[in-house]
């Protein structure tokens, strides 16, 4: 549609489009500045926009999801995103965890929210590399936390390097979740720091059993740098039924779904 025959309304929420397309995300504040509208006509114009382009609303804006290739982003700008859907995957995967368990968590929003679902539980260890997780847990009198060493990654509070890697080469995990950035087919596990995904495959081989954890947006989705091949997990936790092609491969390799309230396996 050429722009000649649309209406004020219509050239505005293009605009934003193309500056969401071009620098990824934006805020309701850019808008009211840039546009001169009120913040009821820019939200109004960010929810037209999500219910029809790969857009998501965040807090205080939106962000362009149309890239195939995930791009990093803050921990606070994640937690922004899907967080009901997070909570729910958070808690199914807490369903997973029984008193006596070594588990380990990366960093991530999902992952922070598996450490606060269970804040409450006894017995059980918790090996992380990540320093809000280990923050999250630390007045829970029922859990052992052991942290890792290493440089802190500002945008993820994970802490990584040949410190981190020393340590976890010592270690023995029963259960991993593993917060991701990308999952699909052909690249399997993927996450935007090479630091980040280093320590997860460290993590991964030191576990007994891992679980990628992730929510309905990274599926399909590669990011820069590879951290496992899907035969390399034992579970994933999602919100969402995983597309047929995924749940083809993942019933080849003998990988279990797990989906929020459901009692058992997705497969087996």
């Amino acid at each position: 549609m050429s722009e000649s025959i649309l209406n004020k309304g219509d050239q505005r929420r293009e605009s934003i489009l193309q500056h969401l397309k071009s620098q990824g995300r934006i805020t309701v504040q850019y808008i009211i500045e840039e546009f001169g509208c009120s913040e009821a006509t820019a939200r109004r114009d960010l929810e037209v926009l999500a219910n029809r382009e790969p857009v998501v609303r965040t807090l205080g804006g939106a962000q362009y999801e149309g890239f195939s290739t995930a791009k990093e982003t803050s921990f606070f700008e994640k937690k922004a995103q899907y967080w009901t859907e997070k909570e729910a995957i958070a808690e199914r995967a807490a369903s997973l965890i029984e008193k006596g368990d070594i588990i380990g968590l990366t960093g991530g929003s999902t992952t922070y929210l598996i450490s606060r679902a269970i804040k409450h539980m006894q017995g059980i260890t918790v090996v992380t590399n990540a320093v809000n997780v280990a923050m999250e847990l630390a007045e829970s009198e029922g859990i052992q936390v052991v942290v890792t060493g290493g440089v802190l990654r500002n945008n993820s509070f994970e802490l990584c390097g040949p410190l981190a890697e020393r340590m976890v080469e010592h270690i023995h995990i029963g259960k991993m979740f593993i917060g991701i950035d990308g999952f699909s087919v052909n690249q399997g596990l993927t996450t935007y720091s090479e630091q980040e995904a280093h320590i997860a495959q460290l993590l991964i081989r030191r576990s007994a059993f891992t679980a990628a954890v992730f929510d309905h947006t990274k599926v399909g989705r590669s990011s820069l740098f590879s951290i496992a091949p899907i035969r390399d997990i034992h579970a994933c936790i999602t919100n969402q039924p995983l597309p047929e092609p995924f749940e083809r491969i993942l019933t080849e390799r003998n990988v279990n779904i797990y989906l929020p309230h459901t009692t058992t396996e997705v497969i087996t």
